[in-house]
């Protein structure tokens, strides 16, 4: 029969159990000797692998010890050859380096050889336009001098005119007092072509007065006015017509209603300007005044009166005469390759001034002879208005004075570019 006492081993007591709990304490002493087994293992497992773990440890430190002895050999054997490669690299490289050297002052000489020649050549292209400069001064002086000195002499001539105003003044009076009996029996034309020929060989000696007898074209003008240099060149053409009031109908005609006419036979026969001589709407003061332009109609036509004859004439010779110069002016420019392309512009403004101060001088000088009509006791306020044209031909001289070639290629930048450079 089984003994079911267990004795504590401390107290020493004896208890009583029956079989399930005597089971479970041997299970339970069973599982204490496992788990002390299995720890006892585990600790000498644990021991084992750290003695392998040393062991190993020891061994990869000893073979590693060995490889970094063979790499450090290695690169011992490295230093050593790459030091001789660099050695002779730097070698080549400073022959290398010689020969760039070499070059670099080769080429600094050539340079410098070039650069010595670019100066000199730029030396004597310098001096070329300093001496085009002085050139081109000299000549502009000669064309300022040439235009002052032609100014001058004009307005001499107009100075000498208004000293003999008083002579003038009687033979205007004379004149109209002919006019009013029908020029005692000479005609307009007639008057027209005796004024011209007074003057002809001092004044006029290449020129051609003649009337217009070529009806091929349909019509005919009265007379026409050419003059041409001594080599040829047209200084300017004019076609006159010539219109009395005694010539006319009973019915009245205008001076307008012959533009187109005039006109026509201008364009016809080549002339440059078309001049209405004409006594036509003798109360009329536009046409009274002097010279008058109607060019706003008809291009380059003028209306005068008789007594204006010469005086159109010798204005329209003097603008082309100066055309004529500035044309030879021009051509010489364009010769030496100077733009002026507003050359020429520049001087139909500087004629247009001109004309305009003339054309101002001429109607004052038509109110004078208003004056001679209505009474002589204003001789001398006409004698006064004849004075005061002196003002507007003293700008008229002014403006001959101002005016430059400097002036004259302003706005051009082509041509304004050139003489900066220069």
């Amino acid at each position: 029969m089984k003994d079911n006492t267990v004795k504590c081993p401390n107290c020493k007591e004896v208890f009583k159990v029956d079989d399930s709990v005597y089971t479970d304490i041997v299970k339970q002493v069973r599982d204490q000797q496992f788990d002390d087994e299995l720890n006892s293992r585990i600790q000498s497992e644990k021991k084992t692998k750290e003695l392998a773990l040393k062991t190993a440890e020891l061994e990869l430190k000893n073979k590693f010890q060995i490889e970094l002895a063979d790499k450090q050999r290695e690169i011992d054997v490295l230093k050593v050859k790459s030091k001789s490669d660099l050695i002779e690299e730097v070698s080549k490289k400073d022959i290398k380096i010689q020969e760039l050297v070499s070059k670099i002052d080769k080429a600094e000489s050539e340079k410098k050889f070039e650069l010595q020649n670019a100066v000199s050549e730029l030396e004597k292209q310098k001096n070329q336009l300093v001496n085009d400069v002085k050139l081109k001064e000299a000549e502009k002086e000669n064309l300022e001098k040439s235009l002052r000195e032609d100014f001058r002499r004009e307005f001499d001539f107009v100075s000498k005119d208004l000293q003999l105003k008083d002579e003038e003044i009687v033979r205007l009076k004379d004149f109209k007092q002919k006019l009013s009996t029908k020029m005692v029996g000479e005609s307009l034309e007639q008057h027209c072509e005796i004024e011209f020929n007074k003057l002809r060989p001092t004044a006029f000696p290449t020129a051609y007065f003649e009337k217009d007898n070529d009806a091929s074209a349909g019509t005919k003008g009265d007379y026409i006015f050419k003059e041409a240099d001594i080599n040829g060149n047209e200084i300017m053409s004019i076609m006159f017509e010539m219109k009395n009031e005694n010539d006319t109908t009973a019915t009245k005609k205008k001076n307008e209603d012959f533009f187109a006419k005039l006109d026509k036979d201008r364009r016809d026969k080549g002339c440059e300007y078309a001049v209405l001589v004409s006594l036509l709407e003798a109360d009329n003061e536009f046409y009274n005044t002097g010279i008058v332009d109607v060019s706003y109609k008809y291009e380059k036509m003028y209306v005068i009166r008789p007594q204006f004859f010469i005086q159109i004439i010798t204005l329209l010779r003097n603008a082309g005469m100066k055309s004529l110069e500035y044309k030879a002016e021009l051509s010489i420019m364009k010769n030496q390759n100077v733009d002026i392309t507003n050359f020429e512009d520049k001087i139909d403004d500087f004629k247009t001034g001109f004309a305009r101060n003339y054309d101002l001088a001429s109607r004052q000088f038509g109110d004078a002879i208003k004056e001679i009509d209505k009474t002589m006791t204003h001789l001398q306020k006409t004698k006064d208005a004849l004075l005061s044209s002196v003002n507007n031909l003293r700008l008229a001289n002014n403006k001959a004075d101002d005016l430059t070639i400097k002036k004259l290629i302003n706005g051009n930048p082509t041509m304004k570019s050139k003489f900066n450079n220069l």
